[in-house]
């Protein structure tokens, strides 16, 4: 991958080729990546910090299970933009999963696929306790720098106040699971 030279990303990912090992994203992505890593990290990680740990790129009830156990303060479930492994699930489709596995034990975060209000809508109703944003806000930045950030922002809340109008929430905390239906909800009832 050659990323390209885009006004406002300056200083945030070097672009510069790496004839050895392809682009300089490659090499970092295969120097910062640790095999060995395993669940009893965590606990080496909260031996030395009180800060709280949350764990990303949990796309299953099980995994969601451990992290609780091995004592997370929160989980975000990604599949971080799909790029690691081709046909991951998507996170909006797995979220409800890990959501029902916690049962409430710890908060649950959603990130990945959120381009409109509707997909903040869509992931509060399915059991998120937070919305993250990543690539709006990147686009935004590339775009128009920090009025580009403001803007997407902005039209995200919009879009979200909307949504919660047109379905009859005044707040969020009165979207719930009954203002979706998943595909997997749809296909039952055709059949």
């Amino acid at each position: 991958m050659v990323a390209p030279r885009l006004k406002n990303l300056e200083g945030l990912l070097s672009i510069e080729d790496d004839s050895d090992n392809g682009s300089n994203l490659a090499a970092y992505a295969n120097k910062t990546m640790d095999a060995s890593l395993c669940w009893k990290d965590i606990e080496w990680l909260k031996s030395i910090t009180n800060l709280p740990i949350l764990i990303k790129g949990v796309l299953t009830g099980e995994d969601a299970i451990k992290a609780a156990e091995v004592g997370v303060a929160g989980i975000m479930v990604s599949n971080h933009g799909a790029r690691q492994l081709d046909y991951t699930d998507a996170t909006i489709n797995v979220l409800e999963e890990v959501v029902h596995a916690v049962r409430g034990r710890v908060p649950v975060f959603f990130d990945g696929g959120v381009r409109r209000g509707t997909d903040i809508f869509k992931a509060l109703a399915l059991g998120a306790q937070a919305v993250l944003i990543g690539r709006p806000v990147i686009f935004g930045l590339a775009a128009k720098g920090e009025y580009g950030v403001r803007q997407v922002i902005q039209m995200l809340k919009d879009e979200l106040e909307l949504t919660m109008a047109l379905s009859g929430c005044p707040s969020v905390k009165d979207i719930t699971r009954r203002h979706v239906r998943t595909e997997r909800e749809r296909l039952h009832a055709m059949l």
